[in-house]
């Protein structure tokens, strides 16, 4: 199972709140080193957190940075980009392709480039943040890379369970960052969602709902659309 103690912890979009509070969590955890990575690196106060520049829409930055942190034995997939606006046909081309990107080819890439390096190594596990909107289709092509994650996500828990590494899907909807500075409604403290992820990991756990919006959402997708999307029972013509 796996545990913080003595890991080795690499966490995407360390820079952000989500990611601060994930560096600063495995450390308090007893993680042995975290590798802090972003596309521009800061700096740290613990020796132990060995700052990594890493662009995941770049193959050549993730070929680098699994050469320069094979010891990997936890790999947070927490980097993520918004969007400026909701409905899936009133983005650009350009705000489509990043969210692609960023959401999920990131993630998926990185979790095959360090498969082969996690594969029977004790303690290894792969965190995927993903988001309550992958349940719930209102932010236009976020809802549907996030939603594209979830099913990797649990593509890859299948499929890297004979190996021993256990993969954790994570679900949630606004947390109290500058990126969801702009939403209304009540927001997560960053450190209770990084608390319920570590806790979810280190029980064996495959899932975090993190929030009463995530567990609603979940329990809704057994609905018919029209109870989750009461528009559709507006009448046309």
């Amino acid at each position: 199972m796996p545990s913080l103690n003595g890991a080795v912890v690499l966490v995407t979009g360390a820079n952000g709140g989500i990611g601060t509070n994930f560096v600063r969590e495995a450390l308090a955890r007893g993680a042995a080193k975290v590798y802090a990575t972003a596309r521009t690196p800061r700096t740290w106060d613990d020796e132990r957190v060995v700052p990594l520049a890493l662009d995941v829409t770049d193959s050549a930055s993730i070929a680098a940075v699994v050469e320069a942190a094979p010891d990997v034995t936890v790999l947070i997939n927490n980097a993520g980009a918004s969007v400026s606006s909701p409905g899936i046909l009133s983005h650009s081309d350009e705000e489509i392709r990043a969210n692609i990107e960023v959401n999920f080819l990131g993630p998926l890439f990185l979790a095959r480039a360090y498969a082969p390096l996690l594969a029977n190594r004790e303690g290894a596990a792969i965190i995927d943040v993903h988001s309550a909107l992958s349940w719930y289709a209102v932010a236009g092509i976020y809802s549907a890379t996030k939603a594209a994650l979830w099913s990797a996500t649990n593509s890859l828990r299948v499929e890297l369970q004979p190996a021993g590494v256990h993969v954790v899907g994570v679900h949630v909807a606004y947390v109290d960052t500058a990126m969801a500075a702009g939403a209304d409604g009540p927001k997560l403290d960053p450190a209770v969602l990084v608390s319920k992820v570590y806790d979810a990991t280190e029980a064996g756990e495959y899932e975090v709902l993190a929030d009463e919006t995530s567990v609603q959402l979940r329990a809704g997708l057994s609905a018919p659309l029209e109870a989750v999307y009461p528009q559709l029972n507006q009448a046309t013509s």
